[in-house]
């Protein structure tokens, strides 16, 4: 599948919510932070995917796809390929605990400033190396 509007669509979109992130950051929300960080990731990196003709799979990590088809991806990817699979993976393990917490954990307490910057930082990461390999996202 290469639907090229799609995944511009998705890295557009992923940019587009980056300024949210200083937002919640601001208001000192660090479990918002790390949500919003990994839907960031999740649509830069599935725009990336379809825009070298990979269907990505319906799920929120995508880094074994990005291992299993390094072979399509972009020289400026590939130089950041351990990176990006490691903030998907990461991230990807916090996507429902920062959201709706758990019994015994509250997302407002559980995270600290600290794993809100190491998220923002990753998904600027992401959407800074995304943007110049996907057509018509600017």
């Amino acid at each position: 599948m290469r639907n090229r509007a799609l995944a511009a669509d998705y890295v557009r979109r992923a940019r587009a919510r980056l300024p949210t992130l200083d937002v919640l950051y601001e208001a000192q929300s660090w479990a918002d932070v790390v949500r919003e960080s990994q839907e960031i990731v999740e649509l830069g990196l599935k725009g990336l995917l379809r825009s070298v003709g990979v269907d990505p799979p319906r799920l929120h990590d995508v880094a074994d796809v990005l291992e299993a088809e390094r072979a399509r991806l972009p020289a400026p990817v590939l130089e950041r390929l351990d990176e990006l699979s490691r903030t998907s993976r990461s991230l990807r393990r916090d996507r429902e605990l920062a959201f709706y917490g758990a019994e015994d954990l509250t997302p407002s307490d559980f995270y600290r400033e600290s794993d809100a910057s190491e998220a923002r930082a990753a998904a600027r990461l992401v959407v800074e190396t995304v943007v110049p390999c996907v057509p018509d996202c600017r």
